[in-house]
């Protein structure tokens, strides 16, 4: 297999080598496999460099990498399209691993900024879980050059800056404070208003505001033989006459719930949803840290603890720095739902997430503008 890779790799870098030949241009090349539309953070980016700098080009090539063969073939074309906008672009940035980017050879002048598409360090991952079964064999990082070639990496605060530089393998001063650009939405006032109205008109149910409102948000799981029965015993327990239950399962989960008392949600982001949440309930997710921006109770629901701590380790202490109770048992934790949290939730958001200078998404607006394009 290393072989072919190798051989594959060596063929790539001379097409792209005569791709690096056309005119560089004024442009910012986003490249996603997280979903196949343009992701929020990208978007908000690209509005906002538009009122500042509106000669800039930006393209968005945003493709899900899914699993079989036939998926395989189409995202290898979609790499070609990669390639040639990376070898004509000022600046790339990504949210996830993208190919091209670690394999072949480029420009020593070519900024490449990995933004990462969840806010903050929670559950380790990239280089920091090598081997482990949740994460990369250490010879296929090493074969495909996982996170190489990247200028910056940017962290939520400056508490997690070494968590992401052992994640993403680089060093500590490659590593810039810059929270993601749809942290802004979760401060922003007239956003939530304006979210808040659009969720209530899609799903009218939730304006009865005699029941308190349920948002259980779970992390994606690689096996999750286990996890439709654990959810599905939840919704077992939910008192309906108290409480609206919204599930937020992760976009990349394959399984769904056919409950008609439950809210399933494709429509809106967790975060999007969290502005009308009473409870927050999660598990593993970094959605922590936009949680606690918005200082609303949340509760962790870890049935499966010990084999998710045997597949996965934490950059922060699980049991002891988490800003809510951790539950095992769906009864338990729902029976100790209240309005208001003794865990100082602010603390831990001021710890995890920097306030921004200007706005989150200026600010980074700005450092782009700084490499001189």
């Amino acid at each position: 297999m290393g072989i072919v890779v190798n051989v594959g790799i060596f063929f790539l870098n001379i097409l792209f080598a005569l791709m690096k030949c056309l005119p560089v241009q004024k442009k910012i090349t986003y490249i996603s496999r997280q979903m196949d539309t343009t992701p929020l953070d990208f978007q908000m980016l690209i509005d906002e460099m538009k009122q500042v700098r509106p000669d800039i080009q930006h393209v968005v090539l945003a493709k899900m990498l899914k699993s079989g063969m036939k998926n395989h073939l189409f995202y290898c074309f979609h790499m070609l399209k990669q390639m040639y906008h990376i070898a004509t672009s000022q600046v790339v940035i990504l949210d996830t691993y993208c190919i091209p980017v670690s394999i072949l050879k480029q420009r020593p002048e070519l900024i490449v900024i990995q933004i990462w598409h969840a806010l903050g360090a929670f559950k380790k991952f990239g280089y920091s879980i090598l081997d482990c079964p949740e994460g990369s064999s250490s010879k296929v990082a090493h074969l495909m050059r996982m996170h190489k070639n990247y200028t910056y990496v940017f962290s939520s605060s400056e508490y997690t800056r070494p968590f992401f530089a052992e994640a993403f393998h680089v060093n500590l001063s490659q590593v810039k404070v810059f929270p993601l650009p749809k942290t802004d939405l979760l401060i922003d006032s007239s956003h939530k208003q304006a979210i808040v109205a659009r969720i209530q008109q899609s799903y009218p149910q939730l304006l009865d505001q005699s029941k308190k409102v349920i948002v259980y948000a779970p992390t994606f799981r690689k096996d999750d033989s286990h996890f439709k029965e654990a959810v599905k015993e939840f919704i077992e327990y939910v008192d309906f006459e108290k409480y609206h239950f919204v599930l937020k399962l992760h976009p990349l989960t394959e399984f769904h719930i056919d409950d008609p008392r439950i809210i399933e949600d494709h429509q809106y982001t967790s975060l999007e949803f969290f502005h009308v949440a009473d409870y927050i309930i999660t598990d593993y997710s970094a959605v922590i840290f936009e949680a606690s921006l918005l200082n609303k109770p949340i509760y962790f629901y870890a049935f499966d603890y010990e084999e998710y701590m045997s597949k996965r380790n934490m950059y922060i202490d699980y049991q002891h720095d988490l800003p809510g109770e951790i539950y095992t048992q769906p009864q338990t934790l729902l029976e100790n739902l209240h309005d208001k949290s003794n865990y100082d939730i602010q603390a831990f958001s001021r710890k995890m997430v920097a306030p921004p200078q200007k706005s989150y998404t200026r600010d980074i607006v700005d450092f782009i503008l700084q490499q001189k394009i």
